[in-house]
């Protein structure tokens, strides 16, 4: 046998006309079995299984698979089958697992080590949980509402596909540090550990992300797993139904979450991060070579692909658009199947012309701008044009369904605008006066820049005044995408705008938003005579001192840690850390006091928080990451030059998790002055981190060292580099863009006054 290339070749003459067998003796690869000192396990997406056995790497060659794992005698083992025995001996427990359903090798999985295992049974479906959590809080709060979520998303998949759980068993486990979120592997689901163990004061946004995370693996069994894509450049395929069943689910398992508010909030800003980037990327994208699948991830088809299969059923009919779901699952059970052949039974339920508006939606990248007249005709009746521009000069239409808002005082009217041409004109109620102000996509469902009335803004009980939650989050959210374009607000009128909001804002998931917006503006979008900390510092703490909600309360403690600057803020921070005794109202973990210690240790903070902090742990996995972490916050800049530098080696980026957290450190706004010489190293590495890495990696590496950059040495690193690497990968230079686009816009904006449309 010749070995070659990844290439197994077989001489002609060793083999015979009919059926042939081959057998071959192989030692496993190390690269993706993730080996820890008390666990391992595999993760083979998107072609990573070839790396551990030998096998073709395609989805679309599914087969069953046959599993005996020999770990030491206390470990734990899953498998995609069920359990069928063990055996011990000679301090070793030898696991013979059931034949897998007929799975891709994307799909087949393993896990061994030291786990507990939960077993219940809830709907008639016994589960298994196998997970490293110490902490009896956390399991004590946790445990109900993960087996709860999991058979609650389950009993919906059934009823929405009717197609009952279509594998052998289902079972999942919780994985410290887990590259993802989760991974759908058939009937053996991994998590994050951190992602699943909440404590009693877990925020809504904290226990929506579970839920929603759950239901999208969930999900995944049928969609997915049961039917897969033929070709990974239809990987989007299982993730936008993923996405998609998991909002419907998580509307029903947490039953007093807003449903529309949850969508617009959990998708919109995510899809524009990357829709408004010279990067940008279609749903349906290109492959010509599997090495290449992995770049083919990231906010488009996890966030814009569930927003245009929104707007897809609500113009084809909720009732056509499950029938047609539901006999794609069927038709092309264990099988494969592409977006083509979808659309074609989709486009069989309907009289929409399904073929033009999937070539702009699906296989096109970009978003639509609009604008906006308000004037009379004959009649003297108040008409509303509507125009939709596409930006890029390609001339398409974005045909969608959305609402605006009209405000009359007190009173307001909805209209729904079919925006099925470039340009709508709509009469407005009949009414003595014009509008007030007008809001545009007020129920979170369409696509694109609209255009900001800034009469909302003119006093802030307009804005905050609106009654329901949605309509203030559309607001924001179109408010801060337009000081992105430099249109209608600067970056500091919305900065002074979103403070008013931190006590005025009574929704959550709203006033995290709202958080965000300003943390991403103060560090970002402003100079530093624009910041006044010790001013944003004293709102935040006096803010979260009148606020009545333990959750907000929350929230605004941690923007005010995330902000502090002045050495009263820092040591009022300190001093919490250091007794353990957090605002009143304000419950605080053991993760929540390590983030204060890492604060405070990246702000130079004269006391050795990071040292004790790390003797107060007591889960080794959480120990572990936080050694890992301490010298890229090290006060010795060639203490943080050499952990940079041990980056350069593969084996010492494995904990992927860890790396984001300690580049997001290590180039900190506070310290970026010194980790700027970093840069171009690390495009550099971009490469080589692609072809050791997972799938979300090199986008994470880029945004974890990029994101709190806006000088012109840092701009003119990237250029330099782009315009030096002329036939680097499309997909890595697609990534690079996408990650420093803040970092462009904050240097033109910081460096241009210049407002469009309403300055």
């Amino acid at each position: 046998v010749q070995f070659e290339n990844e290439h197994i070749i077989i001489p002609q003459e060793n083999l015979q006309k009919g059926l042939n067998q081959v057998n071959i003796n192989f030692i496993a690869g190390n690269l993706s079995l993730n080996r820890n000192e008390e666990y391992l396990y595999t993760l083979l997406v998107p072609d990573r299984a070839r790396t551990v056995f030998p096998v073709f790497d395609q989805p679309s060659l599914k087969a069953t698979f046959d599993l005996k794992l020999t770990v030491p005698e206390k470990w734990q083992a899953l498998s995609n089958g069920i359990l069928l025995d063990s055996t011990t001996r000679n301090n070793q427990t030898t696991y013979q697992f059931n034949t897998s359903d007929k799975i891709s090798t994307y799909l087949f999985s393993f896990a061994a080590g030291k786990f507990k295992k939960v077993r219940r049974t809830l709907n008639g479906l016994t589960m298994n949980f196998f997970h490293r959590e110490t902490d009896e809080e956390k399991i004590k709060e946790s445990m109900d509402p993960i087996f709860k979520i999991h058979a609650d998303a389950l009993a919906f998949m059934e009823r929405y596909t009717q197609i009952p759980y279509p594998f052998q068993k289902f079972d999942f486990i919780a994985i410290p540090d887990f590259q993802y979120g989760g991974m759908e592997h058939v009937g053996a689901i991994d998590y994050k550990a951190s992602s699943l163990f909440l404590d009693a004061g877990a925020t809504q946004n904290q226990k929506i992300s579970r839920a929603s995370l759950i239901s999208h693996e969930t999900a995944h069994m049928w969609f997915g797993d049961l039917v897969t894509m033929d070709w990974f450049n239809d990987v989007w395929m299982k993730e936008v139904f993923a996405n998609f069943m998991a909002d419907k689910i998580t509307e029903i398992t947490l039953e007093t979450t807003n449903y529309d508010l949850k969508f617009l909030m959990s998708h919109f800003p995510a899809s524009y991060g990357v829709d408004r980037t010279k990067g940008a990327n279609p749903i349906r994208q290109k492959l010509d070579n599997l090495k290449d699948a992995g770049s083919l991830y990231g906010n488009i088809i996890y966030h814009k692909a569930p927003i245009m299969m929104r707007q897809l059923e609500r113009l084809m009919g909720e009732e056509p658009f499950q029938q047609g779901l539901r006999e794609y699952l069927k038709k092309y059970a264990f099988e494969n199947a592409t977006w083509p052949q979808l659309i074609e039974i989709l486009d069989s339920k309907t009289a929409f012309d399904l073929q033009a508006w999937n070539q702009v939606w699906v296989n096109e990248q970009g978003r639509p701008h609009f604008d906006y007249e308000l004037s009379y005709n004959t009649e003297k009746q108040q008409i509303i044009t509507i125009q939709q521009t596409d930006i890029e000069g390609k001339d398409r239409l974005w045909q969608q369904v959305f609402e605006i808002l009209l405000v009359y005082g007190d009173e307001t009217h909805e209209m729904t605008i079919n925006m099925d041409a470039k340009e709508v004109k709509m009469s407005l109620p009949t009414m003595d006066k014009s509008p007030d102000y007008v809001l545009f996509n007020s129920s979170g469902q369409g696509y694109g820049v609209f255009p900001v009335d800034t009469a909302m803004f003119s006093a802030s009980d307009r804005l905050y005044g609106l009654e329901d939650p949605l309509h203030r989050t559309s607001a924001y959210i179109n408010a801060y995408e337009n000081m992105l374009e430099s249109r209608y607000l600067s970056a500091n009128q919305l900065y002074i705008t979103f403070q008013e909001g931190l006590l005025k804002e009574g929704e959550e998931l709203n006033l995290n938003l709202l958080v965000g917006y300003l943390k991403n503006i103060y560090w970002k979008f402003l100079r530093e005579d624009q910041r006044n900390p010790e001013l944003i510092e004293d709102k935040l703490w006096e803010d979260m001192q009148q606020n009545e909600d333990a959750n907000q309360k929350k929230i605004l403690f941690q923007a005010y840690k995330d902000l502090a600057r002045s050495k009263k803020a820092q040591d009022n921070v300190f001093s919490i850390w250091k007794s353990q005794e957090p605002p009143a109202g304000v419950k605080l973990s053991e993760e929540d006091y390590t983030e204060l210690a890492l604060a405070l240790a990246v702000r130079d903070y004269p006391e050795n928080v990071l040292t004790v902090q790390i003797e107060r742990i007591k889960n080794l996995d959480r120990k572990k990451r936080l050694a890992f972490i301490i010298p890229a916050l090290s006060a010795d800049e060639a203490e943080r030059d050499a952990f940079f530098e041990s980056l350069k080696s593969a084996e010492n980026r494995a904990k992927e998790a860890w790396v984001g957290t300690a580049l997001s450190y290590l180039h900190h706004p506070l310290r970026t002055g010194t980790s700027e010489k970093y840069l171009a190293e690390s495009l550099e590495l971009l490469a080589d981190i692609q072809s050791t890495g997972d799938i979300f990696f090199p986008y994470r590496w880029l945004q974890s060292t990029f994101s709190a950059y806006n000088s012109d040495k840092a701009v003119a690193i990237v250029n330099e580099f782009l315009a030096t690497h002329p036939d680097y990968n499309p997909m890595l230079k697609a990534k690079i863009l996408q990650a420093t686009d803040d970092m462009y816009r904050a240097n033109f904006l910081i460096n241009n006054k210049q407002l469009t449309k309403g300055n």
